[in-house]
């Protein structure tokens, strides 16, 4: 089996929380219009800050300000040869929102607009969202 780390981000700015929309065709193993904070898989031998600041900054073009608190760590079991260990942070991040192919869309959300994407939101953080593990 193969273990895989990701990191994300809820990236929070005036009471709103930066969602992205990936561009059709790039996952098959994620639905068109499901929405989900930043990042992605990290690469190995460098360390999980590092990588988090450049998934940012290649999915978005924001930079991450200060430290960001790691908040859960979570098991996504996709299939039986792989398993990936989610790291989920709170933080902010300066700059201007430039979307790179991978993403066709992006909206700033309150915590209603979230839960109203029922099931448009990635489970994962949905998850968070509801054991207010994420305060926005």
């Amino acid at each position: 089996m193969e273990l895989q780390v990701g990191v994300k981000i809820a990236i929070v700015r005036d009471g709103k929380v930066l969602l992205l929309k990936r561009a059709a065709g790039q996952y098959q193993d994620i639905k068109v219009d499901r929405w989900d904070i930043v990042g992605g898989r990290i690469t190995p031998g460098s360390d999980l800050l590092s990588n988090l600041k450049r998934e940012v900054l290649e999915e978005t073009q924001l930079e991450i300000l200060g430290i960001p608190k790691l908040l859960a760590a979570q098991d996504i079991l996709k299939s039986n040869d792989k398993h990936v260990v989610r790291l989920t942070y709170q933080g902010q991040a300066k700059g201007d929102i430039k979307l790179d192919h991978e993403h066709e869309d992006f909206k700033w959300m309150t915590g209603q607009d979230l839960m109203d994407l029922g099931e448009n939101l990635d489970s994962y953080f949905k998850e968070l969202l509801i054991s207010k593990t994420i305060v926005i």
